[in-house]
């Protein structure tokens, strides 16, 4: 009978827990998708490193899921609690009908048993369907090859999301029963008519604080953006995000008592139609919602930067591939006086022809008798301003002939260079120090090189590196004339071989075997037991393959985790904005039925329901965008430091997503408000 009536109570109550619903599947959904990556790349053929970085995804994305399911789990005890308000007067009767409290507990636990085993199997669904095209996502990201497209169903992630959700219905079935038990008779058939009190607030008072915040924000937006270099640690970073969440909160609290004000000033909008009662309506619950309105706006910011920055760095790693990694290896042999590369390979027995092609060998040199801040000694006095470059002040210079970089210039697309006697060029691609070195090379900044006084031919950086790297690191390399002797008792020898494989199908063995020979190469070379540094020398292998295994895995990891947060997030802030406004069309339906009663149209009715909900979602995302624009400008900066990535490939997956997610749940509320307000029509 119970099992009956709590299925009659769900029928009839569906537009209630459309919110409800639609959360709940998207939970599902999301947390079985982000935990059957495991089993979705299994089909892939990737090579060892790559299934060690999918095997670490999984893990990093089960450790995640923990945080998940406290956001969700908090969610849903929330949304709980509006049904409990939404349905009060109904619990109210079963009361007054001689119903015990008892009884009303187990028909809502079995309305939430049934509600939640429902949107599980909705919700799991929709996330076996979607999981599929997981494998495929992770094979562009890693360049793999699907062996055999098939469908993968992953029990890992049914099991998990089984017993996560199963905790979380649980404590809410448990919560809802001690709510009802504690809810007095007088109490259930009241709560609808309750509102939160308004408070009136200053204008003075409102205006003060507004202009308080708005000083903040610019301060915080500044030292995120223009004045990052006056940030020496990453603990001088919790200034400005005190001061923008201070300043968040302030902000809304101000505008409470101003909006309604500023708009009344403007009579011909204020008392055209019904926009009076749409901006009273909206200024009065702004005025109660103020810490929840400006904890919404800050996840909605997080969401935005989370997002835009895990995208971008997926985004645009691979179109840098080629261009960075113009080969299939380096090999570098390093020391006072190394054993030239070849050399090695003849020690090994090994016709280094048979294995490579397209070979450039190159030097360069680490003088440790010229540092950094020689080369920039016209410009030290002010070089306070770049203060994260300090470190590498002290750092010996590298130096390289004129004919090398000739040599593997065409490799890396960078142009060809002439210099003659008494001239210099930098290459450079860290963006902090191009800047740095820009600024002394306008000066005409020259050095003293061994005897030789050298001048700048350029007046500029040439951007590049001459390794293969995918981040940009190259703090500075001084190209210069054949002439000079850069060779010498202080320096340290830099010796490159670029080289593509001979046979490309056999990448794998023969980078194998390139690697052997470094293994081999100290261990069977006794020389290099107990020798000091001065008679030490180095012998490292880089594989194209390598770096971008190692950088796909980052970023896929990175690309994962932002999505899996950033989506919950937006989740979360548009969930308890549609319980909010749902709440509040629950209370104010007796408004719109005196409307209906002094002659407003139902369609002007709707109209300004659509506006006031629209309003409502529209104001904490349009400051959420705005704390983004700098946000996203300090994240720009940081991910091109390191590898030249730009946020602004992301943007339009961000707003897509926050069309589809943010855009639904406006869209469910307004559909859920007007039957509310439908209920008490004259």
């Amino acid at each position: 009978m119970f099992a009956k009536l709590a299925i009659k109570n769900i029928k009839r109550s569906i537009k209630d827990y459309a919110i409800y619903f639609f959360t709940l599947v998207l939970g599902v959904a999301i947390f079985y998708i982000f935990n059957s990556i495991g089993s979705q790349t299994i089909m892939l053929d990737v090579n060892d490193r790559v299934r060690d970085m999918l095997e670490l995804i999984n893990v990093i994305m089960g450790a995640v899921s923990v945080l998940v399911s406290f956001i969700l789990g908090a969610l849903i005890i929330y949304a709980s609690r509006f049904l409990i308000k939404r349905r009060s007067k109904e619990f109210g009767i079963y009361l007054t009908l001689g119903m015990s409290k008892r009884k009303i507990s187990l028909i809502l636990l079995l309305e939430t048993f049934f509600i939640g085993l429902l949107s599980l199997g909705v919700g799991l669904l929709i996330g076996i369907l979607v999981s599929q095209f997981i494998s495929v996502l992770v094979a562009n990201m890693f360049e793999a090859n699907l062996t055999e497209f098939q469908f993968v169903f992953s029990l890992s992630a049914l099991v998990k999301t089984l017993i996560y959700f199963g905790v979380i219905y649980l404590i809410v079935m448990i919560f809802n029963t001690i709510n009802i038990s504690r809810q007095r008779l007088i109490t259930l058939l009241s709560n609808s008519r309750r509102s939160e009190k308004i408070k009136l607030k200053n204008l003075w008072v409102c205006t003060l604080v507004f202009i308080v915040a708005a000083v903040l924000l610019g301060i915080a937006y500044y030292l995120v953006t223009a004045g990052i270099g006056f940030v020496d640690e990453v603990s001088d970073l919790l200034i400005p995000i005190i001061m923008g969440v201070v300043a968040t909160f302030l902000l809304f609290w101000s505008l409470s008592g101003l909006l309604l004000r500023i708009f009344m000033s403007f009579k011909g909008v204020y008392y055209k139609n019904l926009n009076s009662f749409i901006l009273r309506q909206f200024s009065s619950k702004i005025n109660t919602t103020v810490m929840s309105m400006g904890m919404i706006c800050l996840m909605l910011f997080v969401t935005v930067c989370v997002l835009g920055s895990a995208l971008s760095i997926n985004g645009t790693l691979h179109e840098s591939i080629d261009k960075s990694l113009p080969v299939d290896v380096q090999i570098e042999s390093v020391g006072r006086d190394p054993i030239s590369i070849e050399e090695i390979y003849d020690r090994e027995d090994i016709n280094i022809n048979e294995l490579l092609k397209d070979i450039v060998t190159y030097r360069t040199y680490i003088l440790e008798d010229f540092s950094v801040k020689d080369s920039l000694a016209d410009i030290m006095d002010s070089i306070g301003k770049y203060g994260e470059v300090q470190y590498t002040l002290n750092s010996s210079e590298r130096f390289m002939h004129v004919s090398d970089y000739n040599r593997v210039a065409s490799l890396f697309e960078l142009p060809a260079l002439e210099l003659n006697q008494g001239e210099y060029a930098v290459l450079a691609d860290y963006n902090l120090m191009v800047e740095v070195r820009n600024a002394a090379l306008k000066q005409g900044a020259k050095i003293n090189l061994l005897g030789n006084v050298l001048k700048p031919k350029y007046d500029e950086c040439i951007f590049g590196t001459i390794e293969l790297a995918m981040s940009k690191l190259n703090t500075g390399l001084i190209i210069v004339p054949d002439s000079i002797q850069l060779k010498d008792t202080k320096s340290y020898v830099r010796e490159y071989m670029l080289a593509n494989y001979v046979n490309p199908d056999d990448a794998d063995e023969v980078e194998q075997q390139i690697y052997s020979i470094s293994n081999r190469f100290f261990r069977e070379h006794p020389d290099q037991e107990g020798a000091d540094e001065e008679e030490m020398y180095y012998y490292n292998v880089t594989s194209r393959q390598e770096i971008v295994d190692n950088n796909v895995g980052t970023s896929a990891m990175v690309t994962f985790v932002g999505l899996y947060l950033g989506i919950i997030f937006l989740i979360s802030s548009a969930a308890v904005l549609a319980l909010k406004e749902l709440s509040e069309s629950s209370d104010n339906r007796e408004k719109y039925t005196v409307l209906r009663k002094i002659g407003t149209s139902e369609h002007t009715l709707n109209k300004a329901l659509f506006w006031q909900i629209f309003i409502f979602f529209i104001f904490p995302l349009l400051i959420a965008i705005l704390h983004s624009v700098f946000g996203l400008m300090f994240c720009d900066f940081l991910l091109s430091s390191l590898g030249g990535i730009s946020i602004a490939h992301s943007v339009p997956w961000v707003v897509a997503l926050l069309l589809v997610i943010y855009g639904g749940y406006f869209l469910i509320t307004y559909a859920c408000s007007r039957n509310i307000i439908r209920e008490h029509r004259a």
